[in-house]
């Protein structure tokens, strides 16, 4: 079971499988699987492993005031329950349920812990990001993604010093952890907010680029590639000339994909 592929449609996952998941018991191995897990029914599983039945009904109750089920709004909604309940708890208590949830065998519950960093008002922006960096680190997908989403908005609010944080990021040994750096910083990311200062100015986050602009990887090089190509929808004139630059002082196999990826909105509209 845990060698599986995953079914490609919601309906084809296995009973078996499907029951792991909601007891949090097993890992989603795809996009299919990891979309399919119902966060309400995990949680309440989740609360019954952790010995929290009693907060049940006040989770629930909550959760059921959302009208959209839409997994992006749900995983915030509990991320924020859980605060909720922290600020009832003592320091010990909140650091050994967070502790529960970041390194539980669920991806999902790792994505609730992800995005209690990314929500915590109490932690300053350098706070955050170190919090939030084992999950970008994470060898499961979902957790990667959702971990940039959760630190995206504190980010954009404090964007020069994010960017100077993130600096060591794109030297890091770690691929996942150079494409987390480079994916937060999108100008118009994937299911995230715009974030307008890197519309207008995208040369802010030059530095970053540059670090990984002949990266070996091609999970950061996608993410490089697709930076640019986010930029060139407001400022083509100067995705361009960082692509010539780049092709003239880089002329690597990995700049020339990345270019290429960076360029294709430009390249239809000619």
């Amino acid at each position: 079971m845990l060698q599986r592929k995953g079914a490609r449609k919601g309906t084809d996952i296995p009973d078996d499988v499907l029951h792991l998941l909601q007891q949090g018991q097993l890992q989603t191995v795809n996009l299919t699987e990891w979309l399919a897990v119902d966060h309400a029914l995990l949680l309440q599983n989740a609360l019954d492993e952790f010995g929290l039945q009693r907060s049940s009904d006040s989770f629930l109750s909550e959760l059921d005031h959302l009208k959209e089920n839409k997994i992006m709004k749900i995983i915030p909604a509990i991320a924020q329950e859980w605060l909720n309940l922290f600020e009832q708890q003592t320091h010990q208590e909140r650091t050994r349920f967070f502790n529960v949830m970041a390194s539980h065998p669920s991806d999902s519950i790792r994505c609730w812990a992800a995005y209690i960093v990314g929500i915590d008002p109490r932690l300053s922006i350098e706070q955050q990001l170190a919090g939030i960096r084992p999950f970008a680190a994470d060898p499961h997908f979902g957790v990667r993604e959702i971990a940039w989403m959760a630190v995206r908005g504190p980010v954009a609010m404090q964007l020069l010093e994010s960017l100077v944080l993130l600096n060591d990021w794109v030297r890091n040994q770690d691929a996942n952890i150079r494409r987390f750096a480079i994916e937060l910083t999108r100008p118009q990311g994937v299911w995230a907010k715009h974030i307008p200062e890197l519309k207008e100015h995208p040369e802010l986050a030059l530095p970053l680029l540059e670090a990984v602009k002949s990266d070996s990887i091609k999970y950061v090089q996608d993410s490089v590639g697709n930076w640019l190509n986010d930029a060139s929808k407001t400022k083509p004139e100067w995705v361009l000339q960082v692509c010539d630059a780049w092709l003239k002082t880089s002329d690597t196999q990995e700049t020339k994909r990345i270019v290429t990826r960076a360029t294709r909105s430009l390249i239809k509209k000619q």
